[in-house]
C-alpha cells in the first residue's frame, strides 16, 4: 500500500518507505489510548513512580501554568440522571440513606431509608404525584407538585440516592434537585461542593491504587478541569456525570487513598495568567502528547482551532529513552492484518471514507507526536480526505467485532519505535 511521506511536522519515528505496489496485506501499529492532549495518565504514574511530585507532573503536561488556589467552599452542578420517562407502574424513585433528609418547603424530616415516589401527570392534568414512606411503610407525604424541588441531608451522615438511576453509582453528598416537566419528564441533578464532587471523580478517573503524587496530579487536573467549567448563573447544570465531562460515581465511588488526595490538594487548581487552565488529560499518551488544535479538527482535518499555550504536545520519555507511561496496557498495540479488500469494506460502509476499490492510504500528515491529523483514502471512485479520529473511529465501528480496536491516532502501518 503506498504511503506518501508528506509529513508537515515531522513525527518522532522514521515513517516508512513508500512500496512500488500494494502490498497483500495492511497491519496497523500504534501507541497510546486517548486523545493525547494534556495530562497522559499513566505518564503520570510513571513519573510519579520516579519521583516526581505532583507539581513536576503537572508542569510537564501543562507548561507556563502556575498553581493558584480557588475557594473550597466553591460549588458544581452535576447532572446525575436525565431523559427518565417515570409511569405510575414504574415510577421515580429516591431514598435519604444513613440519616434523615428534608425537602424544601416541606416542614417534615423524614427518617433514613425513608422512599420518595414520583409519577407523571396524565392529561389534561399537569401536576405530578410525590408520596414518602417510611421503611415501614407508614404514609409520611402525599402531595402533588408542578415545578420539581430540592432533597436535602439533614446530617452530615445522609446520603442521598436517586434509585431510578440505572448503576449501582447513586448516592451523593448535598442536595438533589430533582426538575419535572409537564410532559413526563425527569431529570436529577446533584448540587454539592466541588471538593466533595472530586471525592466522586479522581477514583473513577484513575485508579485509587496509583502512586500518591500521581493522585494528587489527577486530583488538581479534575479541579481545575471542573471549576473551568462552572456556570452558576446560567443553565441547570455544569457538568454531567459521565465521560462527556468526567467520571463521577459520588459516595459509592469514594475511596481513602483518592480523598486523601483531594483533601491534601483542597483548593488547588492550575491557572494560566488569571484563568483557571482547560487541564484536559487522557488514558495514555502513547510516548508522546500532542498539540490541540491537531486533535480537535474539523471533520477533514483542517485545523479550526486556535492553538492553546499550555497543550502543546512533546516527548514522555526519561532521560534514558524510555516512555513514562511504557508500562500502560495499552502502550503499544496492533490490528489485525487486513487484504485491501477487507479495507475497502470497513471504509466502504460510512460515506465519509468510501472511494470504492481501495488503492492506497496517505498517512503523512501528522501532529508533533506522530498523530494523525488527516488521512487520505484514494480509491477508484476517487479520493477523499478525513481527519485521523474519523478514520479511527469508522475504522472501528466496521472491522470484525472479535478484531482488536484502533485506540488512538497514533498509528502507522510499520512498528513505532
Amino acid at each position: 500500500m503506498p504511503i506518501p511521506v508528506r509529513a508537515i511536522d515531522p513525527p518522532p519515528y522514521p515513517s516508512p518507505s513508500p512500496t512500488p505496489t500494494p502490498p497483500p496485506s495492511v497491519t496497523f501499529y500504534g501507541h497510546g489510548y486517548g486523545h493525547g492532549v494534556g495530562m497522559s495518565q499513566y505518564g503520570a504514574k510513571g513519573r510519579a513512580l520516579a519521583g516526581q511530585t505532583a507539581p513536576q507532573i503537572l508542569a510537564h503536561y501543562y507548561a507556563g501554568t502556575t498553581l493558584g488556589t480557588l475557594s473550597t467552599a466553591t460549588s458544581i452542578r452535576v447532572l446525575v440522571l436525565s431523559g427518565l420517562r417515570p409511569t405510575a407502574a414504574s415510577p421515580a424513585r429516591f431514598y435519604g440513606r444513613n440519616g434523615p433528609w428534608t425537602i424544601d418547603g416541606v416542614s417534615p424530616i423524614f427518617p433514613a431509608d425513608a422512599l420518595l415516589r414520583l409519577v407523571p401527570p396524565v392529561a389534561p392534568a399537569t401536576a405530578w404525584h410525590l408520596w414518602v414512606r417510611a421503611a415501614d411503610g407508614r404514609l409520611l407525604l402525599n402531595t402533588s407538585t408542578t415545578t420539581g424541588f430540592r432533597l436535602r441531608p439533614a446530617s452530615s451522615a445522609t446520603g442521598l440516592q436517586v434509585w431510578s438511576k440505572p448503576t449501582i453509582y447513586d448516592q451523593y453528598r448535598g442536595a438533589i434537585r430533582v426538575r419535572l416537566t409537564s410532559t413526563g419528564i425527569l431529570s436529577a441533578v446533584n448540587e454539592t461542593s466541588l471538593e466533595l464532587y472530586l471525592r466522586g471523580v479522581v477514583p473513577a478517573e484513575m485508579p485509587y491504587t496509583w502512586p500518591t503524587e500521581a493522585l494528587r496530579a489527577q486530583a488538581i487536573a479534575s479541579r481545575s478541569y471542573a471549576a473551568r467549567r462552572l456556570h452558576p448563573a446560567t443553565g441547570t447544570y455544569d457538568v454531567t456525570d459521565g465521560s462527556s465531562s468526567q467520571v463521577y460515581r459520588g459516595v459509592l465511588g469514594e475511596r481513602s487513598a483518592t480523598t486523601a488526595a483531594v483533601t491534601a490538594t483542597a483548593g488547588r487548581v492550575l491557572r494560566s495568567g488569571t484563568a483557571i487552565a482547560n487541564a484536559l488529560y487522557h488514558s495514555d499518551g502513547g510516548t508522546a502528547t500532542e498539540n490541540n488544535e491537531n486533535v480537535w479538527t474539523s471533520a477533514t482535518g483542517a485545523i479550526v482551532s486556535a492553538p492553546t499555550s499550555y497543550l502543546r504536545g512533546s516527548a514522555d520519555r526519561n532521560a534514558a529513552g524510555v516512555a513514562f507511561d511504557a508500562g500502560a496496557p495499552r502502550a503499544s498495540w496492533r490490528t489485525a492484518a487486513y487484504t485491501l479488500g477487507q479495507l475497502t469494506t470497513i471504509f466502504a460502509a460510512d460515506p465519509r471514507t468510501a472511494v470504492g476499490g481501495l488503492a492506497s492510504l496517505d498517512l503523512s500528515r501528522r501532529g508533533v507526536s506522530g498523530r494523525l491529523i488527516s488521512v487520505t483514502l484514494k480509491g477508484s471512485l476517487g479520493s477523499k480526505t478525513v481527519s485521523g479520529e474519523i478514520f479511527r473511529s469508522v475504522f472501528n465501528a466496521n472491522s470484525p467485532t472479535a478484531d482488536p480496536a484502533m485506540w488512538s491516532t497514533l498509528f502507522d502501518v510499520a512498528p513505532i519505535p
